[in-house]
């Protein structure tokens, strides 16, 4: 039996600094040994429809929501049976499952096998419904299938899913239900040393979101004289013994989600862990990071109720006073079934008959809902405008000069110089493109 696991891109766009598709290899991972599996990867490869396959498993996430329906149809027309799993499909099933054979609602660790049993007796069922979980439990990604393609030189692993906080938002809290799923410790450690890279990226949604787990993980990683990067909340700088762990363990930086410099707005979107904040309030927590040499990737989301032109100006003076390593300025959007969608959807606020994913006029990065203080255009011209300065190459000389940072050694001024033009040129490239 052969199954045929495919990653979207989102609309056409082809992606010249993409990322291995963890889930995918996760997938492959949890596959028995009798099964062949290829993957196809839309963002950099063309996907060869006629090639003989028994399943084709497509991951499905919200920007790429539309592309994957029309590949899943693609498959269908020759009489392929397809599942369609993945966030999207675990938030709005009844839409997904109009463009599929089956379905694969939440975390596929414990029914894969299952999937693929009834696949090979002809009695795949129209929907599988998992629940969240360990992730990779006594598995490996299969990390072969990546093999040849131009993905960039950088490993994804994962220690744990989920987040403790409750972003009004964020699509993880509703998926996850506040919950945290984390990965026996030496597991993470044997797929480290089963794969050849020493920067390794863990795509966790928070990866202190545990503060003790993350603890115990860092003192593992100690001894492997790895370089890593994850995402991580700026509460992190109130325990000490944690951000040393973190240093020691080769931490370069940290994803973190700074989301606005207003309290108000702070309140609205429940994001306790940053509120202690104001326009000066994280300059003490950002020194903290800074006394570690951790670079900043900083991320904002423009257009909550109380921002203003100015106040997104204002951000961008901050990140460029601040010299993020990295930033980026995301045009707040209404994901569905989160409590953000639920709240603009009541108040009558949303664009594109509220499936702006799915509309044939949306455009990436663009305002999908009429935001307070402004039109959907202004925050749509802003947004683009402080992402363009920010990633200008003026900008990007200014920021390397950070001695605790960006220039604290050759290594971190290494991966400064490295990825930043990367970061600009794909930033800057998606910006308004179809999806």
């Amino acid at each position: 039996m052969k199954i045929t696991l495919i990653y979207p891109a989102i609309g056409k766009y082809l992606d010249e600094a993409c990322m291995e598709p963890l889930s995918l290899g996760a997938l492959a991972g949890f596959t028995p040994p009798d099964v062949e599996v290829a993957l196809y990867d839309d963002r950099l490869e063309p996907i060869p429809y006629d090639e003989e396959t028994d399943l084709v498993a497509i991951t499905v996430q919200i920007y790429a929501a539309q592309r994957a329906y029309e590949i899943s149809a693609e498959y269908r027309k020759r009489g392929v049976p397809v599942i369609l799993g993945g966030m999207h499909v675990t938030l709005l099933p009844q839409e997904a499952a109009e463009h599929a054979d089956s379905i694969f609602i939440s975390d596929a660790e414990k029914l894969w096998v299952e999937v693929l049993e009834d696949v090979r007796h002809d009695r795949l069922k129209p929907v599988y419904r998992g629940e969240p979980c360990i992730p990779q439990p006594d598995t490996l990604t299969r990390r072969d299938l990546y093999k040849g393609k131009k993905y960039l030189p950088i490993s994804l692993l994962q220690f744990g899913r989920g987040c403790r906080f409750v972003c009004s938002f964020c699509a993880v809290t509703s998926y996850f239900n506040h919950g945290d799923y984390y990965r026996d410790v030496k597991q993470v450690v044997r797929e480290i040393e089963s794969q050849d890279r020493k920067l390794l990226f863990f795509v966790d949604d928070n990866l202190i979101s545990n503060v003790e787990a993350a603890k115990a993980l860092f003192r593992e990683l100690i001894p492997l004289k790895i370089h890593w990067v994850s995402q991580a909340s700026i509460d992190m700088t109130k325990d000490r013994e944690l951000i040393t762990l973190m240093e020691k363990s080769g931490c370069v930086g940290n994803v973190i989600g700074f989301e606005s410099l207003d309290r108000s707005n702070l309140i609205s979107m429940k994001k306790a862990q940053n509120l202690t904040t104001g326009y000066e309030a994280y300059q003490p927590q950002l020194e903290i990071l800074r006394d570690y040499g951790l670079q900043t990737w900083a991320a904002f989301t423009l257009g909550h109720d109380h921002d203003t032109p100015d106040s997104i100006e204002r951000t961008l003076e901050f990140a460029l006073k601040n010299k993020f390593t990295f930033a980026a300025f995301n045009t707040l959007l209404p994901y569905p079934e989160t409590p953000l969608y639920k709240k603009l959807q009541a108040e009558d606020r949303l664009l594109y008959d509220g499936k702006w994913w799915l509309h044939p006029d949306y455009r990436y990065n663009h305002a999908a809902f009429r935001p307070a203080l402004m039109s959907a255009d202004k925050l749509t011209e802003m947004a683009y405008y402080v992402r363009r300065t920010f990633n200008s190459i003026g900008s990007i000389l200014q920021r390397v000069t950070d001695l605790k940072t960006n220039m604290r050694n050759l290594y971190r001024f290494g991966v400064y110089v490295t990825y930043n033009p990367i970061f600009r040129k794909e930033t800057l490239k998606k910006q308004g493109i179809r999806l």
